[in-house]
């Protein structure tokens, strides 16, 4: 096995088994990991590809948590299908960008997550809410925002999608990372197929990414189930790591910025 393809395999396990143990998060590190470990050199070619496996993960993580029971499916496809016509502009909008420019505010929002991250997250959602024209407003207005905003720099967003489903809905934390991963995976196809259809996505490296993402995403929702009490740890670890990638992001595109 060559040293690039033992590269892209384990860092798409690290995406998956994140995704897949704390419902989000890991696909932030997607563009990042491209550029700098697997040696993409395009940064648009990176937030393509990386859309696409993280998409794919997504999926597959789906099924396991609607296997538990994981899902609330109206909420979710709701979420999806909203979400997608504001992922469809972001990444229209993203790819018009200049790469170097879209990287450095790419580390400027990964800042913003990390710190979102260190605020603890309960293991219990809201009251639910009963289902009904305003709770379907609400969470139409979230799913644009939240399709909008995380497709334009390229990540899943379930950053944004599990705390936007339980303020919407009032759903549990549990439901609501099952739920967050059908609209991962629709906003990330949503934008593999609008960079694909421009040339912007590596098929090679995306198949190694997703191979070793269904890894690492079995490990990750196997161990989510035993690991619940103490996600707010894994959520500051995690924090950590992004706030020294965001760093790193920021101080290789700077110099191209100004």
């Amino acid at each position: 096995m060559s040293e690039a393809v033992f590269l892209a395999l384990g860092t798409g396990a690290l995406i998956g088994f994140t995704l897949g143990l704390i419902g989000g998060g890991g696909s932030i590190l997607a563009t990042p990991l491209l550029l700098y470990v697997v040696g993409v050199s395009n940064p648009h070619v990176a937030i393509g590809t990386g859309a696409l496996a993280v998409s794919v993960n997504a999926y597959i993580n789906l099924i396991v948590h609607a296997r538990n029971g994981h899902i609330w499916w109206r909420c979710a496809i709701l979420f999806a299908l909203v979400g997608t016509i504001g992922a469809l502009a972001g990444s229209t909008l993203g790819k018009a960008i200049d790469g170097q420019h879209l990287l450095f505010l790419f580390g400027l929002l990964m800042m913003v997550v990390g710190a979102l991250m260190l605020r603890p997250r309960k293991n219990e959602g809201g009251s639910p809410r009963r289902v009904d024209w305003r709770m379907c407003t609400v969470t139409g207005i979230v799913a644009l925002i939240a399709g909008g905003v995380s497709v334009f720099f390229g990540i899943g967003g379930g950053f944004l999608i599990v705390p936007g489903l339980i303020l919407a809905t009032g759903m549990p934390t549990i439901s609501a990372i099952g739920s967050s991963l059908l609209a991962v995976g629709t906003f990330g196809l949503a934008t593999a197929i609008n960079y694909a259809a421009t040339g912007l996505v590596d098929w090679t490296i995306a198949t190694e990414f997703i191979v070793g993402g269904i890894a690492g995403g079995a490990i990750g929702t196997f161990a989510s189930t035993y690991l619940a009490s103490r996600k707010d740890l894994l959520n500051r670890i995690f924090a950590g790591l992004i706030f020294v990638v965001a760093a790193y992001v920021i101080y290789r595109s700077s110099g191209s910025v100004g």
